[in-house]
């Protein structure tokens, strides 16, 4: 047995990279169409859009706590982009073919998570549906492949080392 199949993920020269520009890209990029679609749909600015991922920890007095609440949403959707990132690249570890096919698995991972997210993660933190035109549902999805499943898939398929056997 080498020593190479004895590490870890995580060990190999290259794929801590994946993870970091993977969650960076699509922490950046969810959280700036975030903030740009509420602008033009609700006139509301960052920080309310920032205190509303707090919201999902804190609840309606995170919209009372102005700059500190912000700032943990900002945590708060920085560790989630990360942890998708990670899911991702561990997955690519034991599926090759998702770095292989990554535009089209990227795609996929990007409808995934956002069913995971508006399907179950909000409905349990905010304790109800979201029922929303088809036009939202179409943005949010759209969102969800350009901002979060491809880059994520990108960053994988780029900086993550083949796992040799």
């Amino acid at each position: 047995m080498s020593a190479e199949s004895t590490t870890l993920p995580f060990q190999r020269s290259g794929d801590y990279r994946a993870i970091l520009w993977g969650g960076l890209l699509a922490g950046i990029l969810d959280i700036t169409a975030a903030i740009v679609s509420t602008a033009i749909r609700g006139g509301r600015g960052p920080l309310v859009v920032l205190q509303s991922v707090a919201s999902g920890l804190l609840g309606a007095n995170s919209y009372k706590g102005g700059i500190p609440t912000a700032a943990l949403g900002l945590v708060i959707h920085f560790f989630n982009a990360y942890v998708i990132c990670t899911i991702f690249f561990l997955a690519s570890q034991k599926l090759p073919f998702l770095t292989k096919q990554w535009i089209l698995c990227g795609v996929l991972y990007g409808i995934g998570v956002y069913l995971v997210m508006y399907g179950i993660v909000l409905r349990l933190t905010f304790h109800r549906n979201f029922l929303t035109p088809f036009s939202s549902v179409v943005l949010n999805m759209l969102i969800h492949i350009f901002c979060v499943g491809l880059p994520i898939s990108f960053a994988v398929q780029r900086f993550s080392k083949p796992k040799t056997t």
